[in-house]
């Protein structure tokens, strides 16, 4: 709990659409925090460009002198040692953004919870701050059909990044819930609004017996 309101972790497979899950959340009076937000806000801070460079050179800079995401996947991708570098640079940054977004928040009466919508949420141990995990399911298809139009991966493509995260059957049995997000968006609200009820009704502090 942060300012008595519950914090729920998103979890899943890569394409299972947990950001569209997330902005269901935010539509039902949550505030959503997005580590992919924080880490483009991250690629633009003076330090971190500089240290980037300082390990890597121009080879992951665009023209404009901006960070190219794609070129530091591919850099960190085959090499674990560049990726824990990395994760060891952008991870606190992504936690000061968090706790000073929560900070200005909280007293907001209009906000019910926290989405944290972390890719890496039980690879970086964050779940265990989470009072409820949210897992986001969808079949394997619409999965790899997803990174093909969003991000033009390959079925294989799909598979090799998601062998660097822990099994998903793994991060299923860890969630306390599960929301199945289909082509069928209105479902999906309503599994969304069901156990946004269910995690308020089960966090909020009980009153003493008379």
């Amino acid at each position: 709990m942060y300012a008595g309101k519950p914090i729920i972790g998103l979890t899943g497979g890569i394409g299972s659409g947990k950001s569209f899950v997330a902005q269901l959340f935010a539509d039902d009076g949550c505030m959503v925090i997005s580590s992919d937000e924080i880490v483009r806000q991250a690629y633009k801070d003076s330090m971190i460009k500089q240290q980037l460079r300082k390990w890597w050179g121009g080879m992951i800079f665009s023209p404009d002198g901006e960070v190219d995401r794609s070129a530091v996947a591919r850099k960190v991708f085959s090499r674990p040692e560049d990726r824990k570098k990395l994760e060891q640079l952008l991870h606190p940054y992504a936690n000061t953004v968090r706790e000073r977004m929560m900070q200005q928040a909280g007293d907001d009466p209009n906000i019910k919870a926290f989405v944290w919508d972390t890719p890496l949420l039980m690879e970086t141990g964050l779940n265990r701050l989470c009072d409820k995990v949210v897992f986001v399911d969808a079949p394997r298809d619409r999965r790899i059909a997803r990174v093909r139009d969003a991000r033009n991966w390959s079925e294989a493509n799909l598979d090799e990044r998601e062998n660097l995260q822990m099994p998903l059957d793994k991060k299923r049995e860890i969630s306390d819930y599960c929301i199945s997000n289909t082509a069928d968006a209105d479902y999906a609200r309503g599994q969304v609004r069901d156990t946004l009820s269910r995690i308020l009704a089960e966090t909020q502090p009980q009153s003493a017996s008379p």
